[in-house]
C-alpha cells in the first residue's frame, strides 16, 4: 500500500505540539445523485476526542464512514474533496481500503459481537494478521483491560460474547477494534442502545482510550459531547442547490467549550439550547 506506512506522524497542526491526523478539505459525500453532505472542512488532532453533533439526516454518520472508507461498501456512494490522513489522500487509487480500516477502526451503534467466545472475538483481527498463537493471550488481555472489561470476564473467556450484557458487548467490540492497534477509533453513536450506567462506563473508557488513540464520535446526546470531547463539529441541513432535497452542511467547528457556551453561529446556539427547528 502506497504512502500510509511512510507518512504516519509527519503532519502537524499550527501548534507544533498538536499533530493533525485528519484534514478534510471540501469533502462531499454522494449516494448516487443524492448529495448527503457537502463542502466539509476541518481537522482532527491526535489523541483528542472529536464529536460530530446535529439533527438526524445531517450527514454525521455518512461523514464518519468516509473517514475509513466504509462508504465504499455502499453501491453508488462516492466521496469528493480530500480526506487526508497524515497528509495522504485516502481516496487515491493506490490506497488499500482494507489497510485504511485496520488503521482507522470503527465501533457501531448497536453492539455486534461475533457468535464466538469472548477470547475469539478479541483475537479475531490479530489472527487474520498472522499474529503468532503464543502472543494472542497477551493481546486479548491487554485489549480487554483497555476496554475496562477484563476484570468482569477474565474467568469466562470461553463464554460466548453474545451472552454478555449490552454494555459489556459494546466494550467487547471496542476491545476487538483496538486489538489490531489502530491509530484512530471511529464511534457511531456507541451509547444510543445502552442504559445510563453502561453509557457512563463507555464515556469514562473513551477518556482513557484517548491517551493512546484518536477518537471521533457521532452522538445525538449533546451532554455526552460536552462531557467527553475536546472539539465539536455541529452539522445541520439545508435545501440542496441542485435538487429539492436536504443536504448536510458543517455549520461550526471549534473547541467543545466554545461550541456549548459561546458559539459563533446562531444555528449552533439554537441547537445546543434546544431551540432548533
Amino acid at each position: 500500500m502506497h504512502g500510509l506506512g511512510d507518512i504516519a506522524g509527519s503532519a502537524r497542526a499550527s501548534d507544533p505540539s498538536q499533530e493533525t491526523v485528519f484534514e478534510l478539505t471540501d469533502v462531499s459525500v454522494h449516494y448516487g445523485s443524492f448529495r448527503a453532505v457537502r463542502d466539509v472542512n476541518f481537522g482532527v488532532v491526535k489523541n483528542e476526542i472529536t464529536a460530530l453533533i446535529g439533527p438526524s439526516g445531517c450527514g454525521k454518520s455518512t461523514l464518519l464512514r468516509s473517514l475509513n472508507r466504509m462508504n465504499d461498501l455502499i453501491p453508488g456512494a462516492r466521496v469528493e474533496g480530500t480526506v487526508a490522513y497524515h497528509g495522504e489522500n485516502l481516496y487515491e487509487d493506490d490506497i488499500d481500503p482494507v489497510e485504511v480500516r485496520r488503521r482507522i477502526g470503527m465501533v457501531f451503534q448497536k453492539p455486534n459481537p461475533f457468535p464466538k467466545s469472548i477470547f475469539d472475538n478479541v483475537a479475531f483481527g490479530p489472527k487474520l494478521q498472522g499474529t503468532p498463537k503464543s502472543e494472542l493471550e497477551a493481546i486479548v488481555e491487554d485489549s480487554l483491560r483497555k476496554a475496562a472489561l477484563w476484570d468482569e470476564v477474565k474467568d469466562d473467556l470461553k463464554k460466548s460474547g453474545l451472552a454478555l450484557s449490552g454494555g459489556q458487548q459494546q466494550r467487547l467490540c471496542i476491545a476487538r477494534t483496538i486489538a489490531v492497534e489502530p491509530e484512530v477509533v471511529l464511534m457511531d453513536e456507541p451509547c444510543s442502545a445502552l442504559d445510563p450506567i453502561a453509557t457512563a462506563k463507555i464515556e469514562e473508557l473513551m477518556e482513557g482510550l484517548a491517551e493512546q488513540f484518536t477518537i471521533i464520535i457521532v452522538t445525538h446526546n449533546m451532554q455526552q459531547a460536552a462531557r467527553v470531547s475536546h472539539r465539536t463539529a455541529f452539522f445541520s441541513t439545508e435545501v440542496s442547490e441542485v435538487s429539492d432535497t436536504r443536504t448536510g452542511v458543517l455549520v461550526e467547528f471549534d473547541d467543545t467549550a466554545k461550541i456549548f457556551t459561546t458559539p459563533a453561529d446562531e444555528r449552533t446556539e439554537h441547537y445546543v439550547t434546544g431551540r432548533f427547528g
